[in-house]
């Protein structure tokens, strides 16, 4: 069975971009989404790739998720994406860092300024270190979700709560 083992956080500042390698766009659609936290979501790379993913939780903590990922012709997945009620771009830089294989998403149109940091991990007790332009971590906060972020956009936020996590 396929599983996710993933932290996230909130980033703060620009020291992550000197571990950026190559910037990676991203389109996400969401195809459907249960309150269980269940998403069948569409991912499109640099117009040229494409996947079909199913998530579904695998515990309490939002730590571990089952992930069944699918490679899709690109011709299906731009049909899908004009289905898709709920959608999201941003731009994925991976980054060279130990512990696990780091991320940094750059969230665009109505939940920019949006950046998220993750780190998938092989193990759940996998030891990592956490770098200090990593803020609060997020990891099981289904507000900070891709699938929630493409229904409720940060943008779409009251004022107030975008201003308390550095959004506004």
């Amino acid at each position: 069975m396929a599983l996710e083992i993933e932290r996230r956080f909130l980033v703060s500042g620009e020291a992550w971009r000197a571990h950026a390698g190559c910037a990676q766009p991203l389109r996400q659609g969401y195809l459907a989404a249960s309150a269980e936290g269940v998403t069948v979501r569409l991912r499109i790379k640099d117009n040229n790739q494409a996947w079909l993913t199913l998530k579904a939780p695998a515990g309490v903590s939002g730590l571990v998720r089952h992930e069944f990922e699918y490679v899709i012709p690109v011709e299906d997945a731009e049909a899908m994406w004009k289905l898709a009620p709920h959608r999201l771009e941003k731009t994925r830089w991976l980054l060279d860092l130990p512990g696990g294989e780091w991320v940094v998403d750059c969230f665009a149109g109505t939940n920019a300024p949006l950046v998220l940091a993750e780190v998938e991990l092989p193990q759940v007790d996998q030891s990592v270190v956490i770098p200090p332009w990593c803020g609060l971590e997020i990891t099981g906060e289904s507000l900070w979700s891709n699938a929630v972020l493409a229904q409720h956009p940060v943008q779409s936020w009251p004022l107030q709560e975008r201003v308390r996590h550095g959004l506004a």
